[in-house]
């Protein structure tokens, strides 16, 4: 049996790293991409808009594709972090949405981007992608290795980054018994 997943983006960064965790846990996984439109603004700022972000994506690509049994939305957003050099960390967060109606968020690890670059995207309400474009010279990014790969000299890049956030989100989903128990009345 074969399962179907649309992911609630136009990124291939996004589907490849879906597909490499879901292909772990089912043989026959097939991955549609679904361009959305995002709920949030182009650049989240905060844990709640990021999340609600990847929320949107995931119910919304599964709501346009009738044959999937579960949506996937990944988001990245600024988050607020006390003691960091900027005081702003990049963490990505991926939502799955099902046909029962769960919902269920895994997040990456953060990291911060230098002073310059937060503060191009908070002065001129910019995305970060735009902005790591005209630093680095490297059109499409994010679409590429991203901020990570560039700035981790190529040790981790965006496909292991989101990797990790939609594994996180897939925790629940692999642990059903225990994560989804009906209590006793």
């Amino acid at each position: 049996m074969q399962l179907i997943v649309a992911v609630g983006s136009s990124n291939p960064v996004k589907v490849q790293a879906v597909k490499n965790v879901l292909s772990r846990f089912f043989p026959h996984v097939e991955v549609i991409m679904k361009e959305v439109s995002s709920i949030v603004p182009p650049q989240p700022l905060g844990i709640d808009e990021t999340i609600r972000g990847a929320i949107g994506r995931a119910k919304r690509a599964l709501e346009l594709e009738g044959r999937a049994e579960m949506g996937v939305g990944i988001e990245a957003g600024f988050l607020q972090v006390p003691h960091s050099i900027s005081g702003w960390m990049d963490q990505q967060f991926a939502a799955i949405a099902d046909r029962r109606g769960i919902v269920t968020i895994g997040g990456s690890p953060s990291f911060e981007y230098p002073a310059e670059v937060v503060l191009q995207v908070l002065s001129a309400k910019s995305e970060v992608g735009k902005v790591m474009d005209a630093i680095t010279g490297i059109e499409d990014l994010g679409r590429r290795q991203g901020a990570i790969g560039y700035f981790s000299k190529g040790a981790l890049d965006r496909v292991r980054l989101s990797e990790i956030a939609v594994l996180m989100a897939m925790i629940p989903r692999l642990n059903e018994e225990i994560y989804f128990i009906k209590t006793k009345q």
